[in-house]
């Protein structure tokens, strides 16, 4: 029933709340307004400063929070967490050609990842070339994952234990944007280095596309010599919805050395929709998305690595009072509720017919203040349930969290 209702949510659908600055050494074109950007808008879709004639602008934003969760009454206490910083740097190198990189900073200095850093050049609205380290756009949270402009404190499950969150990849690809009144029609086509065998060969046991991400190689080498291809295409009206489609897929495994055939080729491919709308009267925002993965997996490995995933999310957003509060003038008071669902094996055991029950259900109210349109201050309580392969009872995560997300 889970999935069937976010399924069916799905169908309705939101945008959340945006922060964005232009900046004219970007070279934005005047029509991409902000009633009409799209997903794939969200990498130059964020506040830069620039300063007298310098050539580059920068930016980026912070989150950090607090959390008191516990699972089947056992719990770890109070947890303060740097979630992460990012850094924007974009120069707008001339006409027509734009770079813009993202530096990311997780929990302190754990990890460190260049998560973008392209070169631009326009040609004509639906024909502009990218190259370098690129996001990969499958689905949408992907690529708008900005912690400032959502109202919850943990990323969406199925965005990073389903799908690698944040993807990105050395790569080449072309992408472009069509307007005709209130409509737009957008896509996007990228070949870049792609998935290895950590996909099956991971510390999860289970088939893991995140694991993927431990690869830093990728960034200087194909695993394989098999590209890995994403495609999206995306449509919106202004006044009623954004829809998008996406595909990433390729060989994961190392199939042949020198000449010497190993293994068949395995592909592993991703299917996802997302889908955005504000609901008219009550300024409702919804967002959601929907992933479904198919791998290849090998006949020698058992059947907890599932050759079948599919999960998303759903959610809502409330606004209840936007007025001045507490001196700050352009306040927002948000409630809110996301709903999950991931399944990480779907399909039955052969032995005995019955369901593999790997999957993953969860629930998140939560109130949101925005003091102003680029920072959010937010409590959430979490209730979790997590189900093992054979279908034991449900283990049972809950507990609030607090934090805040700000563009700088």
């Amino acid at each position: 029933m889970m999935r069937i209702g976010l399924l069916s949510l799905l169908c309705m659908v939101c945008m959340t709340a945006t922060a964005q600055i232009d900046t004219t050494l970007l070279r934005r074109k005047p029509k991409d307004t902000t009633g009409m950007l799209m997903n794939m808008d969200a990498v130059y879709s964020r506040p830069f400063l620039s300063v007298g004639k310098l050539p580059v602008a920068l930016g980026g934003y912070l989150e950090a929070n607090w959390q008191h969760l516990g699972t089947d009454g056992i719990t770890e206490g109070h947890q303060f967490q740097m979630k992460r910083m990012t850094l924007f740097v974009a120069s707008g190198i001339a006409r027509r050609l734009k770079f813009l990189s993202e530096l990311e900073f997780e929990d302190g200095t754990k990890e460190i990842n260049i998560e973008f850093a392209a070169l631009d050049m326009e040609f004509h609205p639906l024909l502009n070339l990218r190259g370098g380290i690129i996001m990969n756009p499958i689905g949408a949270f992907n690529q708008n994952h900005d912690g400032p402009k959502w109202e919850f404190v943990d990323r969406p499950t199925s965005a990073v234990a389903l799908l690698p969150a944040t993807y990105s990849n050395v790569g080449f690809g072309v992408y472009g944007k069509q307007y005709s009144k209130d409509w737009v029609v957008a896509y996007e086509a990228y070949l870049s280095n792609g998935f290895d065998d950590r996909i099956i060969d991971n510390n999860t046991g289970r088939t893991s596309l995140p694991a993927t991400k431990l690869n830093k190689n990728r960034f200087e080498e194909s695993f394989n010599g098999m590209p890995l291809a994403t495609v999206k295409g995306a449509i919106k009206h202004r006044k009623i919805a954004e829809v998008g489609v996406s595909y990433m897929g390729g060989v994961y495994n190392k199939f042949e050395n020198d000449g010497m055939l190993l293994d068949a080729r395995r592909r592993a491919d991703v299917f996802a929709i997302d889908a955005n709308s504000t609901l008219p009267v009550t300024n409702t925002f919804i967002n959601a998305e929907w992933a479904w993965i198919q791998v290849d997996v090998p006949p020698t490995y058992s059947q907890q690595y599932g050759k079948r995933q599919q999960g998303g999310f759903v959610d809502i957003v409330q606004p209840v009072y936007s007025k001045p509060l507490l001196g700050f003038e352009q306040s927002v008071v948000n409630i809110a509720c996301r709903l999950e669902y991931v399944d990480w094996n779907v399909g039955t055991f052969d032995q005995t017919g019955g369901n593999i029950a790997d999957h993953f259900m969860s629930i998140v109210p939560a109130i949101s203040w925005r003091p102003g349109s680029q920072t959010v201050i937010r409590i959430n309580y979490r209730y979790n349930l997590q189900t093992d392969l054979l279908g034991n009872p449900a283990s049972r995560t809950a507990g609030l969290q607090a934090g805040f997300s700000s563009y700088f």
